[in-house]
């Protein structure tokens, strides 16, 4: 869990760790050739520039005056998929590479923005990759996601049980048309997902990857403010949603502002036991820099007084009322 005040790179860590897993895990076939320095440099770069959108690598790095350097380190506990590089304001088309993985990464990765998909899902993959648009290409591996079929087999289990809760929250279930529009389908019928409250669209779409196996089995989930547009009952279940896909096998990564979902989970994790490895992550900007913290306990982060103010606000409103 990722908390801290805007600014202080929450979505951009987010994002960061999101390009490195897929470039080193997407759609490795058994069997295929180990990774190579010169083919990695090279598509770790293309997915940075795609995903955070620059008008070059180097603009990612922080500019100060004269030239500066981003230098990353990534540790798996699949330790054969270790990786660092780096570049530098001035690299425009690959990054350096320090260490190489020796072995591709095992296990998907799954990037939810803070927008939903499925009502814009309709021919969304082509109309991307036939036209230059100035939007992130999370979206577009995204909607991939989305439109890959049912999954079938020996996951049909875990896959129902995990979609109960969430259809329960909406009433309903995910449909893919032949025409290639999502519904909400439930006993009554029906109902084209524009007309569904965003709120739900989200669960929608966390629901699908459940279905079609995306989100099942090992793998790794960024999710930026799951709690934007959902109403307090809905985010009690995104939290219960989190913890659930933690258990089954996802490692969840999560950026958000909402002291509400941080206590829910909490609250979740207390009543069903030490099953759930939390880590939190504080982010404080710090005179010109960005200071970090790490706890298993959120209530030890110094960043947490930002999220303190919706209870600062109570406060206030029962003071005003006892005048």
């Amino acid at each position: 869990m990722i908390v801290g005040e805007n600014g202080t790179g929450k979505t951009h860590l987010l994002k960061l760790l999101y390009c490195i897993v897929y470039t080193l895990g997407r759609d490795r076939k058994p069997g295929a050739a180990q990774p190579t320095k010169a083919s990695l440099q090279v598509a770790l770069a293309e997915k940075l520039v795609n995903v955070f959108r620059p008008d070059t690598l180097g603009r990612i790095a922080r500019r100060r005056q004269g030239r500066e350097r981003c230098d990353i380190k990534v540790t798996f506990d699949q330790k054969t998929s270790n990786v660092a590089f780096g570049f530098a304001t001035n690299s425009k088309s690959e990054v350096q590479l320090t260490r190489v993985p020796e072995e591709w990464l095992r296990g998907s990765s799954v990037y939810l923005p803070t927008r939903e998909l499925l009502s814009i899902f309709p021919n969304f993959v082509s109309i991307y990759e036939g036209h230059y648009l100035e939007l992130e290409e999370t979206w577009r591996d995204l909607a991939i996601l989305l439109g890959a079929p049912l999954s079938r087999g020996p996951k049909e289990a875990l896959i129902h049980e995990l979609l109960q809760p969430l259809e329960r929250a909406m009433e309903g279930w995910i449909v893919l048309d032949r025409s290639g529009r999502f519904y909400l389908q439930n006993a009554s019928g029906k109902m084209e997902m524009p007309l569904v409250a965003e709120g739900l669209r989200k669960l929608g779409m966390v629901a699908r990857l459940v279905a079609t196996g995306a989100l099942i089995g090992k793998g790794y989930l960024f999710w930026d403010e799951p709690e934007s547009n959902l109403n307090p009952r809905l985010v009690a279940q995104v939290a219960r949603t989190i913890l659930d896909l933690s258990n089954s096998g996802i490692q969840v990564f999560i950026a958000t502002h909402s002291l509400f979902l941080l206590r829910e989970i909490e609250l979740i994790r207390l009543a069903s036991g030490p099953e759930c490895d939390l880590q939190f992550f504080g982010l404080t900007k710090c005179e010109g820099s960005v200071e970090i913290e790490q706890s298993d306990d959120v209530g030890d982060l110094r960043c947490i007084a930002a999220l303190e103010e919706e209870l600062s606000q109570s406060d206030r409103f029962l003071e005003a009322q006892n005048d």
